[in-house]
């Protein structure tokens, strides 16, 4: 739920376990909303604390609650000590590698970590709770190195320095600079929590990293997938190609629904396209697989896509650490308390290794497309449509870029899931490499922004030579372009071109303006 604060125009996210979408995790990530608890979330995080409370006033021995972890889950540990162990465990467990991660994919992993512990399964203390949408709220960001996570026993190294810095140690991230997260919290009058049994182990166990870099990308793909149908329908029409293999009985012939719904898209982009209408006489029998068989592959791609999305808001609103705390007030007892494994981030690697191989094929297509406009033998357009050919390259190696991104891309779509390593003793013993996959799909999507962006510009400059004009969301397109790319008049250095044009179609927001002025396209 997403509704306007009684204090200002700033939206507020409401955590609940339950209905939190991708849509509200980037709008909390990019810092345009604030966060609460909701009132309904409450009740079933008090009930999973008193389990936890009850255990620890009559002694009983719980895994997670006052024994040790992983392989020492035989030793017991004493009352008096089990804040201290919460506190090793925090301590011990904060051993990322890397880069830090961006305040964006930190603040998506602290809201996606809040929800999670709102959904009323794991006896977290609701201090720690509120601890989160205070950092949230007052823009403490803790500094997080990126690589550490295994992706089963949950993102424990990465969630440990988060933890970390909830209890006022570790470091925070604060204008691009690194401090000491007690002088931060010093200077915004707030104070560090207190962890409590079982506090410690909540907060890090759980997908939260792979799934924050998995909303990251989804968010980004939710436009750059869109206005990848709208390039191939400007790369169609520069390359004058027919629109027939996209009629509505072919794809009925073939009911998957992705290509299908391409197919529809193309027929609503190109709709007015007067070059479509003045060579549908023409002696062409059929085009070049790369267009033709465009729905399918696009249409393959977003159906990857249409499961991505599905799985996120599924695992958003999971619980996902261990153990979990089913409350029976009428039948109270140690199998209140239920060691599983839902922090095993399978599904999430899965389907972003899956995502991350769809993301290949579109740029590979794409690239493709790129190679029919710049050859002159089959486009009947100038050679690498330079004014003038010899003397100049034109966007000749525009194509090279692509095909180097592209490169990229193919190592990336090699699944990071085929590989586990044994830990703690053979106790954990398959592991997921989720947190590896959803990085990897991330940084995939940047790296088709810039094929796609290679496409886009080849495009632009073939219909250049076009004697009729496209369909208005192409030369909506075509525009938008112009403003950051204007036609060829001589060869020049295109590259920050090209990269400005990879990240608008990812993040610019010319897929609102587009349907805005032409209309909306369908989804």
């Amino acid at each position: 739920f997403v509704g306007g604060s009684d204090m200002s125009d700033e939206q507020v996210v409401f955590a609940d376990g339950s209905t939190l979408s991708p849509q509200e995790v980037m709008m909390v990530a990019k810092q345009r909303a604030t966060v609460a608890v909701s009132e309904n979330a409450w009740p079933a995080i008090h009930a999973a604390r008193g389990v936890v409370d009850r255990i620890v006033s009559t002694g009983e021995t719980v895994y997670g609650i006052n024994t040790g972890f992983g392989a020492l889950v035989q030793e017991r540990i004493s009352s008096e000590d089990l804040a201290q162990l919460q506190l090793n465990l925090v301590r011990s467990h904060a051993t990322a590698l890397g880069e830090y991660m961006s305040v964006e994919a930190v603040r998506a992993m602290m809201l996606i970590r809040l929800n999670s512990l709102c959904k009323g399964h794991s006896g977290i203390h609701p201090d720690c709770i509120r601890q989160l949408v205070v950092y949230l709220n007052h823009h403490v960001h803790p500094a997080v190195p990126r690589i550490g996570s295994l992706g089963a026993s949950g993102d424990l190294a990465p969630l440990s320095h988060l933890a970390l810095a909830l209890i006022g140690e570790g470091t925070v991230l604060e204008n691009g600079n690194v401090r000491p997260t007690a002088d931060a919290l010093f200077d915004k009058g707030l104070v560090p929590v207190e962890l409590t049994a079982k506090d410690g182990l909540s907060l890090i166990n759980g997908t939260s990293q792979m799934t924050a870099y998995s909303a990251l990308a989804q968010q980004e793909l939710s436009e750059l997938l869109m206005l990848s149908d709208v390039v191939l329908a400007a790369s169609m029409d520069a390359r004058s190609c027919s629109l027939t293999p996209s009629r509505e009985e072919v794809h009925q012939a073939r009911p998957h629904p992705g290509q299908a719904l391409v197919a529809q898209r193309l027929r609503t982009i190109l709709s007015g396209s007067d070059i479509l209408d003045s060579h549908e006489d023409c002696d062409r029998v059929q085009d070049p697989y790369s267009f033709r068989c465009a729905p399918q592959v696009h249409g393959a791609v977003y159906e990857s896509y249409m499961r991505l999305g599905d799985m996120l808001h599924r695992e958003i609103n999971s619980a996902t650490d261990n153990p979990l705390i089913f409350p029976e007030p009428d039948n109270p007892g140690s199998h209140e308390v239920v060691s599983q494994g839902n922090f095993h981030g399978e599904i999430v690697a899965l389907t972003c290794d899956a995502m991350s191989l769809a993301l290949f094929e579109l740029g590979s297509i794409s690239e493709r497309r790129m190679d029919q406009m710049l050859d002159p033998t089959r486009s009947g357009l100038p050679a690498f449509l330079a004014s003038n050919s010899g003397l100049e390259s034109g966007l000749m190696i525009v194509q090279y870029a692509a095909g180097s991104s592209l490169s990229e891309l193919h190592g990336q779509c090699t699944p990071r899931t085929a590989f586990s390593t044994s830990t703690s003793a053979g106790q954990e013993d398959h592991v997921s490499m989720g947190a590896t996959a959803a990085w990897n799909l991330y940084t995939g999507v940047e790296r088709l922004s810039e094929v796609l962006a290679c496409e886009l510009l080849i495009a632009c400059e073939a219909l250049e030579h076009a004697a009729h004009r496209s369909s208005p969301h192409v030369n909506g397109l075509v525009q938008l372009v112009r403003s950051v790319s204007p036609r060829l008049d001589g060869d020049r250095s295109t590259s920050e071109e090209l990269r400005t044009l990879a990240y608008t179609l990812r993040t610019g927001g010319w897929l609102a303006r587009l349907e805005a002025e032409h209309g909306r396209l369908p989804r």
